[in-house]
C-alpha cells in the first residue's frame, strides 16, 4: 500500500494561523515548559502590598501560542487607563527582556522587575570563554576592545528579525588569527570574532540587572512575586479557570474576568473577617529533612 508523505512542517502555516480545534475557531496549540495544549492563556496581575487585600487588577486572555512578553505593553496600557500603574511591576522570566524594561521605564515610569535573560552565547554558557560582558565598549567612539586589548574595526547599526535595534561589531582577522586565546573567543575556523550588541540603553540595563539579581536585596524584593503562584492555584483549583465553558476568545476572556472578580470577592471577605493569608505548603519529605537536620 502506498502512503503519501505528510506535509513538511516548514510548509505549514504558523501556529497562530493554523486552526487547532474543530470546536473552537479561536483556540490554538501552545507549548510551555514542555507541556502542550489547545486553547488559551490567561495573564493575571494582582496587588502585592502587605497592608491591602491582594486583589486581581487586570486579566488578559490570548490564544495559547502568544508569547508572554508580548503582553507587557498591553497590560501597562490597560492599567494606565484605570490609573492603576504600579511603581514596580514584578514579573517572571517569561515576561522579561531588556527592550521591555527600557520601554516600560520610558513610557510609564515603571520598573519592570524580574530575572534578566541570561547571555545565551556558548562563551557565556562555558563560563570560561569571552562573552560580551568581557569586552569594553566605548559608545562615543563606537569601538569595542576585546579582553586582549585589540580594538574592533567595524561598528554597524542594524535590526534583528524581531525588529529590535542592535549593533554588529567586527574585529580584524590580523588580530584574531594569531590570538593565543582564540579558542575561548570564537569557534570560527578562519573568520575573526564578531559581536552583536543591544542598543546602548538596553545593553547597560541588562548588564546592571544581571549583576543585581544575584544580590540578597534583589531576591528579597522579588520574593513578593511568589503570591501570584497562589493566585493561579486558587483560580485553577477553586474556580476552574482552565475549563472554558463557552467557545471563542471573547467569551473565554469574559469567563476569566468573572473568575477574577469572584477571587476578589473571596479575598476581600477574608480580609474583612481577619482570615490570614495561607503560607506556602511544604512537602512531607522537606519537613523530615528539616527535622533531621535540627
Amino acid at each position: 500500500m502506498h502512503h503519501s508523505p505528510g506535509r513538511d512542517p516548514k510548509d505549514l502555516p504558523s501556529s497562530g494561523g493554523r486552526q487547532a480545534s474543530p470546536y473552537d475557531q479561536d483556540a490554538r496549540y501552545g507549548v510551555k515548559r514542555g507541556s502542550g495544549w489547545v486553547g488559551y492563556k490567561t495573564h493575571l496581575t494582582e496587588v502585592c502590598e502587605p497592608d491591602v487585600p491582594h486583589v486581581v487588577v487586570n486579566v488578559a486572555t490570548t490564544a495559547a501560542q502568544v508569547a508572554d512578553n508580548e503582553l507587557i505593553p498591553f497590560i501597562h496600557a490597560r492599567l494606565a487607563e484605570r490609573e492603576l500603574l504600579p511603581d514596580i511591576h514584578l514579573i517572571d522570566s517569561g515576561y522579561t527582556g531588556g527592550e521591555l524594561v527600557v520601554a516600560s521605564r520610558n513610557c510609564y515610569g515603571i520598573e519592570l522587575f524580574g530575572p534578566a535573560r541570561e547571555d545565551c552565547s556558548w562563551q557565556a554558557k562555558a563560563r570560561e570563554g569571552f562573552d560580551s560582558s568581557g569586552f569594553s565598549i566605548d559608545w562615543h567612539s563606537q569601538t569595542v576592545t576585546c579582553p586582549q586589548g585589540k580594538t574592533s574595526t567595524n561598528w554597524a547599526p542594524w535590526r534583528t528579525k524581531a525588529g529590535e535595534e542592535s549593533i554588529h561589531v567586527d574585529f580584524a582577522k590580523a588580530d584574531c588569527t594569531p590570538c593565543p586565546v582564540r579558542t575561548k573567543c570564537t569557534r570560527a575556523k578562519r573568520e575573526p570574532r564578531q559581536l552583536t550588541l543591544h542598543a546602548r540603553e538596553v545593553h547597560q540595563t541588562l548588564q546592571r540587572n544581571r549583576a543585581a539579581q544575584h544580590t540578597q536585596a534583589w531576591k528579597q524584593q522579588y520574593a513578593l512575586r511568589s503570591g501570584i503562584e497562589g493566585t493561579i492555584s486558587q483560580a485553577v483549583r477553586g474556580f476552574q479557570l482552565r475549563r472554558s465553558r463557552y467557545p471563542g476568545l471573547a467569551k473565554t476572556h469574559l469567563q476569566h474576568v468573572l473568575t477574577a472578580a469572584a477571587i476578589n470577592l473571596a479575598r476581600i471577605d477574608a480580609w474583612l473577617t481577619g482570615v490570614p493569608l495561607a503560607t506556602s505548603r511544604r512537602h512531607h519529605l522537606e519537613k523530615l529533612q528539616t527535622a533531621a537536620a535540627a
